[in-house]
């Protein structure tokens, strides 16, 4: 086993001297910032520290700084240091992938308090100084000899960071005409309102225009740059939210204040409706930070009881949707208790029905297996443990779920357990329905709006895509 051991005052002599040779990574800039709070955009942000190369020195020379005291603390004195004092210059940046190695020389002894001063140089892979100056240490004086203590892995993940790559990806599209059927409270208002700022939507209010008017004033949102359709109550503002759709007006609706099922009730009308020839499905894109690539879960919302025809149409809703945000060829596991078949457990006969239905192109634009364990589809680690040989299997993207039930179950607990953003979706209208929760947060709402975008406007282009399928590998 690695042990760790010191060196006494007595062992110490004049010359004595040790190095640690360290390469920096932005888990490293990003576990500096977590551990001191230090948010400085000039710290953690290249584009911004660029124009800043005071702070950017300042910044990544306080993580070299912080590696002559763990060279102090382990190796030369080592165990039982006491730090007094040091005074260090940051001479030179440390760019990401730059490797420095930190040198300690001790230079004086003082034996009435064993106390130790030490020259302190940090150089980069070229071997110019990147800092320099001059530490005091007190040091110990008893022998320590112990195994090296094991860190524990520090994983940092950043919650709904491909949320923002889609909506600053979705941003860059023209603002897409939406209307935000019965907005009639602040909630509900303040999400059309801040998606419009950000340039993804356009919004026409539409509903009680006294209601409206009075929510916004209430939470002092200025309508005055948007029009404001009336409708007499809430499955009035849905029909004439559907009859905007069908005529061209508008090219989304929005999800305000009113129930699901009156909004999709208008939707889904044979007559006046907006039913384009395909089942009509729900989708929760799933930003979790702990999977490495975007999750969709469908369907979660629209179709409780779904059939094995109906699901060769929410599969290819999905497909289509994965497609409009860059995924190319989409790995689609299609969910059961297990996954083998099993006559009495009806998904798994109809997921084998479905991936035949996709051998026989009946499913086009992904590669589709099933039935399979949740567990499965998420860790190529259960697959390999399990004997399971997938092309899908660890690395899905979609994940069909047998029933809304099930769906719902899964979509929240990720959000709830998982830390995961969640946004949604109607898919197979003539036009996306921005489905929103009164429990969505701002992020989430602005990303289930750059969904719609994103799918009215066709494929992600190459800038922002790689930020958005995440590893496919």
């Amino acid at each position: 086993m690695d042990t760790i051991e010191n060196r006494t005052f007595d062992e110490l002599r004049i010359g004595d001297s040790a190095s640690l040779t360290r390469t920096l990574a932005q888990k490293d800039i990003e576990l500096f910032a977590v551990m001191s709070g230090d948010v400085n955009p000039a710290h953690l942000d290249e584009e911004y520290a660029k124009g800043d190369m005071f702070h950017k020195v300042i910044a990544h020379g306080m993580w070299s700084g912080a590696l002559v005291s763990t060279v102090l603390g382990t190796m030369l004195p080592g165990p039982g240091t006491i730090y007094l004092g040091q005074s260090l210059r940051f001479l030179r940046p440390v760019a990401l992938g730059d490797t420095v190695t930190v040198k300690v020389t001790i230079t004086e002894l003082d034996p009435a308090n064993h106390h130790v001063k030490l020259d302190c140089e940090v150089v980069n892979q070229d071997r110019m100084p990147v800092v320099k100056g001059v530490a005091e240490i007190v040091a110990p004086t008893e022998k320590v000899s112990r195994p090296r203590t094991e860190l524990p892995k520090v994983v940092l993940r950043e919650r709904g960071r491909r949320y923002r790559a889609l909506i600053g990806a979705a941003s860059s599209q023209p603002p897409l005409s939406t209307a935000v059927v019965h907005a009639v409270d602040a909630v509900s208002l303040a999400g059309a309102v801040e998606a419009a700022r950000a340039g993804l939507i356009a919004p026409v209010f539409v509903g009680p225009e006294a209601r409206i008017r009075k929510a916004a004033d209430s939470a002092g949102i200025d309508l005055a740059p948007y029009q404001v359709v009336p409708a007499a109550h809430s499955q009035a503002a849905a029909a004439e939210a559907v009859a905007l759709a069908r005529a061209g007006k508008v090219r989304a609706l929005m999800k305000g204040a009113l129930h699901t099922d009156e909004l999709m009730h208008a939707v889904v009308d044979k007559a006046c409706g907006l039913q384009a020839g395909r089942r009509i499905s729900h989708v929760y894109a799933i930003d979790v930070p702990s999977y490495p690539r975007p999750l969709f879960v469908t369907d979660a919302a629209v179709n409780i009881y779904p059939t094995l025809e109906d699901k060769r149409d929410i599969i290819q809703n999905a497909i289509d949707l994965a497609h409009a945000l860059g995924i190319g060829t989409p790995h689609v596991a299609i969910l059961s208790a297990l996954e083998t078949i099993y006559p009495k457990i009806r998904s798994t006969i109809e997921a084998a029905a479905l991936c035949k239905m996709a051998d026989r192109g009946q499913i086009t634009g992904a590669i589709l297996d099933g039935p399979m364990a949740f567990d499965l589809a998420v860790s190529a680690d259960a697959a390999r443990t399990k004997g399971l040989v997938s092309p899908v299997a660890g690395k899905a993207d979609i994940l069909v779920v047998p029933d809304l039930e099930a769906g719902n179950m899964l979509a929240k607990q990720l959000e709830y357990l998982a830390d995961a953003e969640v946004a949604g979706i109607v898919l197979g209208a003539r036009v996306p329905v921005i489905l929103t929760s009164r429990a969505d947060g701002s992020l989430a709402r602005m990303a289930s709006c750059a969904l719609a975008v994103m799918l009215a406007g066709g494929q992600l282009g190459d800038a922002g895509s790689p930020s958005l399928k995440g590893e496919q590998g």
